[in-house]
């Protein structure tokens, strides 16, 4: 078995932080494609999560505009995850023997690599104040033991290994 080294301190960073890029499944020629916000639109209640958003293929020429006002986060590792705009699989996204691993892009990915391959792993204080609910603590408990690390650090040089295939 390998010994990790090395510590990991929570950036604080919520889910939300990661939904400016995000990779999906093209669902016309299978590659992959990205959800980023239409440049120049500001939502008027100034929240990035509902500005207008645009899926464009670079494989096929595919492109759509969201702009509803309801978005769909993806919750649990049950089953496979969706972009939370256009409902669309997400291309990092693999399957292990506990659950799914899913990340919205390499961003993402980079720090639940991180934070698994960490030995110590630090939150903030309770006491502190700030964001108490960040996307590392939200988590699944599977994910974060210690002896599930390789199985899930094989999942994500996989997952990252899909990046240079694509």
């Amino acid at each position: 078995m390998a010994s990790f080294t090395g510590r990991f301190r929570d950036p604080r960073s919520t889910e939300y932080d990661f939904l400016g890029s995000i990779m999906v499944r093209c669902p016309v020629c299978e590659k992959v494609a990205r959800v980023v916000p239409v440049p120049g639109d500001v939502d008027p209640g100034g929240r990035s999560l509902f500005r207008a958003r645009r899926m464009v293929c670079r494989g096929c020429g595919l492109s759509r505009a969201w702009n509803g006002r309801t978005v769909t986060l993806s919750r649990g590792t049950a089953r496979p995850a969706t972009d939370p705009y256009f409902g669309m699989p997400l291309w990092l996204q693999a399957e292990t023997r506990h659950g799914r691993l899913w990340a919205y892009n390499p961003e993402h990915l980079d720090l639940i690599r991180r934070f698994v391959q960490a030995s110590l792993r630090e939150r903030a204080p309770w006491y502190d104040t700030g964001q108490k609910m960040t996307m590392v603590a939200r988590l699944p408990a599977w994910l974060k033991r210690a002896k599930n690390r390789e199985e899930i650090l094989r999942t994500v040089s996989r997952i990252q290994a899909s990046l240079t295939d694509s």
